[in-house]
Order: structure tokens, then C-alpha cells, then sequence
């Protein structure tokens, strides 16, 4: 089993490599500026335009998995020179006067310096240096910037080529006991039906509600090819795209302070507050009642509302559009571009966490400042544990020769007092429910049933015709 310094640096490489070719691999673009491109990123990084068509063609056949470098020792090869450790010193010197310079432009120092002999220090040998003493880590986290383009008068053509992503503030409500929980939404919507693939309330903004967001989106409507985010935290981790380069999905980020790039998801977060507005009326206790009315609004208040921004897209391009319009479920509905899946275990792998745990003498672990119980016959190994971060309950644990472990959260009875319950301000009248939420509830269910009804007389049809 290779050490987990080897591991993460094979990982490190394997997204600085991703980043590099993100933007080539674009399928709008003609070969003659994807060769422009090869060329500057060629030349920007220090490397080959035939190292980078190496590296597209890794990605395409074996995705995130092919851009991995070869398993081995990082061990220093008997040819270096005597005073290789000194050449690494100056190295990391002139990296930290000057940190935006690349690996080619130290290189060349070293020589001109006399540190080193022409052709004597390899740039990938020095970036795993760089790397181990902690200066790698700026260079491997630029990303490529989106195209610049109006969000007004773009559309991509077909669903699933682009989807926009964005973390919107949502309602504040208490619990029954009067605790305040600060609600935040994360929203996934496609570039040319305008259909919300996934969107959902969360009690934090961390960097997990995200990936859950995509994780999700994936496992309902298949995978997409390019994902168009802002530059916020919790959209340029490593985990995610590393997460999104084991499915073949791309990722894009807008430019700093360029809201206009993200103007359909911006235009979906007015509907948001309409939602909010109403929500505040609601007497919700819980981000999950909190959901389950989101889901009956989103349904019918959003998804089946005939939308401009479809009417001008076709209106643009000459075509008749029908006098009640298109909504965003019509036009994703309708849509020729065939939808891709992929199997479920694959794609909650993608977006596992990976860490290794010291198993203590009585087979348990630590865990977020929890105790969680593998085996016994784990103690004193240190073994690697798989876990979804919003789904803590019970963590999966492998270790090499045995089958894996699911391992639980040891429970501890303890007796804590119930919180007194807050009092509610009184007004003059305060309304028991939003009207407009219920009558949304209420179509989505006559709807549902109405479908389901419509399946079962198609059925009886059938049967009917058989027995003739």
C-alpha cells in the first residue's frame, strides 16, 4: 500500500494536471484556437503542447484516475548532483521572493546562477520538492476562467452542456424550543431549459453542501458536461473538483465581482424571494418542513411557469413561440440531448471523503471529536475511513485483506434538562399559515395524483386490448 504522502501528492498532481487542460477540453472550441490555447498554457506552465495532448488523452480515456502520475517512490535518483540539496534550497528561496514564479523560470535561474548544470534539474522533480516543503499549493489551486460572454444573449443549445450553481441566504426560523436557525440554499439550474436540477436548504454554508448539491443533481438527471460557479470558498476546493474530474465534469469559474455571467441562476434567486416572503407567514420549525414546502413552490411556482428568458432564446432565433409560452420543465422535457447515468456506487464514491484513522486497542476510532467502534480486530492498525460529510452516522472503514467495516457512532447515555420553550411575540393578528403555500400544496398533490391515475387507466388500456 503506498504511503499517504505519495498518495496525496499522485492526487495533487492529478488536479494541478485537470486545471491545466480544463479549457481545452471545451467541445465549442475549433482546433485552430484550441491549439492557440494548447500553446499558451504550454508555455505558461513550462511544459510541451505534447505534454498536454498527452494529458488530454489520459483524461478522455481513464478521466481524473488517467492524470494520476505513475505509482513510485519519490526517491532521488543516484545521478543528481552532490549538492542537490543545496540546489533545492535555493529553489525554494527564490520561489518564496517571488511566488508566481513557475518551475521553467527557477529552473532557468538555477542554471544562469551556476547552481546546476543545464539540463541537470527536472522540472517535475523540483515541483515535488516544491511541493513537500509547502509551495506548491498556489500554483495548484488557478483555475481557468470562464469565457467572456453576456448571460443576457447566451444559451447554450442543448441541457446538460452548462450548468450555473450558486449558494443564495435563506429564511431565518427557530425550532420549537426558540433556538434561530440561519438557513442558506444551494441551487443548481441548466444553461438552456433553465430547469433547477437540484436546489435545497441547509443549516450551514460549508463547502459539503455543495458537493451534496452535485451529488444529488448527478443521481437524479445524469451526469453534465461543464459546471459554471462564482469563485466563492466553497466552489473552488480541491475536493470538488477532484470530485467532478472523476465523473468527466468540467468546471468553470466566473471572473470576481462578475455577477452578469451568472444571470440565470441570479434571475431564479428573484423567484427565491418570493418563497421567502411567503415563508415568513409559514411558522416553520425545521429546514426540513422548510424543504418540503421549497419542493411544492419550486414544483408549481417555478418548473411549470412559462419563462421570458426561453421566449426571447427562441424569439431570438425567429422561431414561434406557443401564446402560453414554455417552462422550464417543457423545455427540458423536450429536450433531444439523451440523459446519461451513472451507477449509483460510482457516483457516491466520487464524492467520498478518504482519511486514515489509528485504530485504538478496543477497535474504535476518533472522529470529529466522536467515538466511532470498528473491530477489534483493527486495534492498533491505521487503517482508511470512507465517509459521506453531511451523513456522519456510520463510516465505512477498509483496510487491505479484509472485507470493509461499517463502523458506528459509539452511544453514550446521557441526561441533559429540556431548554425552556421562548415565548412569541404577540401582533394584532398573525396569519397560522401562508395561503399561497397551501394552495401551491395542494395543486403539487392533485397533480401527483392526477399522473398517477393517468398511469393506471393506461395500464386497465392495455389490458383491455390484450384480452380482445
Amino acid at each position: 500500500m503506498e504511503s499517504k504522502e505519495i498518495r496525496n501528492w499522485r492526487d495533487e498532481q492529478a488536479l494541478r494536471r485537470l486545471e491545466m487542460i480544463s479549457p481545452l477540453l471545451d467541445p465549442e472550441l475549433d482546433d485552430a484556437k484550441r491549439t492557440q490555447m494548447r500553446e499558451a498554457i504550454a508555455e505558461k506552465n513550462g511544459l510541451t503542447t505534447r505534454s498536454l495532448y498527452r494529458y488530454e488523452k489520459y483524461y478522455r480515456e481513464n478521466s481524473f484516475d488517467g492524470l494520476r502520475p505513475m505509482n513510485r517512490q519519490m526517491r532521488r535518483s543516484a545521478r543528481l548532483p552532490d549538492n542537490y540539496d543545496e540546489i533545492i534550497g535555493e529553489a525554494i528561496q527564490l520561489k518564496k521572493e517571488v511566488p508566481r514564479r513557475s518551475v521553467r523560470q527557477i529552473i532557468k535561474v538555477l542554471e544562469s546562477e551556476g547552481w546546476a548544470p543545464p539540463g541537470t534539474v527536472k522540472a517535475s522533480t523540483l515541483q515535488r520538492y516544491l511541493f513537500n516543503a509547502g509551495l506548491g499549493k498556489k500554483q495548484m489551486r488557478k483555475y481557468a476562467e470562464a469565457r467572456e460572454t453576456s448571460s443576457r444573449r447566451f444559451c447554450r443549445p442543448h441541457r446538460l452542456e452548462l450548468i450555473q450553481g450558486d449558494i443564495k441566504y435563506g429564511p431565518q426560523i427557530r425550532d420549537k424550543d426558540g433556538k434561530l436557525i440561519k438557513t442558506y440554499l444551494s441551487s443548481l439550474i441548466d444553461d438552456h431549459s433553465r430547469y433547477i436540477l437540484q436546489s435545497e436548504f441547509y443549516d450551514n454554508q460549508r463547502a459539503e453542501i455543495v458537493e451534496d448539491t452535485f451529488h444529488k443533481a448527478v443521481l437524479k438527471h445524469g451526469v453534465f458536461s461543464c459546471g459554471y460557479l462564482d469563485n466563492g470558498k466553497q466552489y473552488i476546493t480541491d475536493r470538488l473538483l477532484k470530485s467532478c474530474g472523476m465523473l468527466g465534469i468540467r468546471l468553470l469559474h466566473a471572473k470576481p465581482r462578475n455577477c452578469e455571467a451568472k444571470g440565470k441562476i441570479e434571475k431564479f434567486h428573484q423567484v427565491v424571494d418570493g418563497f421567502i416572503s411567503e415563508i415568513r407567514l409559514a411558522h416553520v420549525h425545521s429546514v426540513e418542513e422548510l424543504n418540503e414546502l421549497w419542493k411544492y413552490y419550486l414544483e408549481e411556482e417555478y418548473q411549470k411557469e412559462p419563462h421570458k428568458g426561453i421566449r426571447e432564446y427562441y424569439e431570438a432565433m425567429d422561431v414561434t413561440v406557443p401564446s402560453g409560452g414554455i417552462s422550464p420543465e417543457q423545455e427540458w422535457n423536450r429536450d433531444t440531448r439523451k440523459l446519461t447515468f451513472i451507477d449509483a456506487g460510482t457516483v457516491a464514491e466520487a464524492f467520498m471523503r478518504h482519511e486514515t484513522r489509528q485504530i485504538d486497542k478496543a477497535g474504535c476510532f476518533s472522529f470529529e471529536g466522536k467515538m466511532y467502534e470498528a473491530s477489534t480486530a483493527l486495534a492498533g492498525a491505521e487503517a482508511e475511513i470512507v465517509y459521506d460529510p453531511l451523513h456522519t452516522e456510520e463510516i465505512e472503514v477498509r483496510y487491505r485483506g479484509i472485507t470493509p467495516i461499517k463502523a458506528k457512532r459509539v452511544r453514550i447515555g446521557s441526561f441533559a434538562d429540556k431548554k425552556p420553550s421562548v415565548p412569541v411575540g404577540m401582533t394584532d393578528r398573525i396569519p397560522e399559515t401562508s395561503r399561497l403555500l397551501d394552495a401551491l400544496e395542494k395543486k403539487y398533490k392533485e397533480d401527483r395524483k392526477l399522473l398517477a391515475d393517468a398511469i393506471s387507466f393506461a395500464g386497465y388500456g392495455e389490458e383491455a386490448d390484450s384480452d380482445v
